[in-house]
């Protein structure tokens, strides 16, 4: 796997980042999702460099000028919800991409540490011969990923993998590289080290899903 840590550096991300993780900027949930979203954006700029392009001639008021365009199939599949902001960032600047939707959740039995992947929902076009792009902002242990991954294979072959996440844990990017091939690329904002009991990250920033949109039952 290709690993774009893009927080190790000094970026204007580490600032975004640094505010979702404040527990008194956290009470704004609009400005939560809106940097969630910034983060997005910058991620796909980020992606952009490495995707195909073909040179396309463009007709201006004055005259012609050749231009390299990206020549992809995109498809931006997002987990919900907490993935909806992040999407959002990326649609910003993957306009004309295919969407997809997919329902994933953690289910604790009896309330106790342990727990399993869900996957119960999914809105997607045909993924083969596209570049999927699997939006997903907390990635802790990566058995989401991983369950998605297994999912979706009903829906064909695409050429290229992309992860996008906000925060990971060390763990789960470990993970991950197990079970996506090997030629995946992974862009992430920021990496942690550690999982508590309940294999959320730490220091993390809490559930990003209740942050967006408020706590569920």
């Amino acid at each position: 796997m290709i690993i774009h840590r893009l927080g190790e550096g000094n970026s204007l991300i580490n600032k975004f980042v640094a505010e979702l993780r404040d527990v008194d900027i956290q009470k704004d949930a609009m400005r939560f999702r809106r940097n969630i979203e910034r983060i997005g954006e910058i991620l796909s700029y980020e992606l952009s460099k490495t995707l195909d392009y073909q040179q396309e001639l463009i007709s201006t008021p004055l005259g012609n000028k050749e231009m390299n365009l990206p020549n992809n199939d995109l498809v931006l599949c997002s987990i919900l919800r907490a993935g909806f902001p992040l999407h959002q960032g990326m649609l910003n600047y993957f306009d004309q991409a295919e969407n997809g939707f997919i329902s994933a959740y953690r289910h604790h039995p009896n309330d106790g540490d342990a727990f399993e992947v869900r996957v119960e929902y999914f809105a997607t076009p045909s993924l083969t011969d596209k570049t999927l792009v699997l939006v997903d902002p907390m990635l802790a242990t990566g058995r989401t990923l991983e369950n998605v991954l297994m999912s979706l294979k009903e829906y064909g072959t695409p050429k290229q993998i992309h992860l996008v996440s906000v925060i990971g844990s060390e763990e789960g990017i470990a993970h991950v590289e197990q079970v996506f091939p090997a030629d995946t690329h992974l862009w992430i904002a920021a990496v942690d080290e550690a999982l508590n009991s309940r294999g959320y990250i730490v220091p993390g920033l809490g559930d990003a899903g209740d942050l967006s949109y408020g706590s569920k039952l």
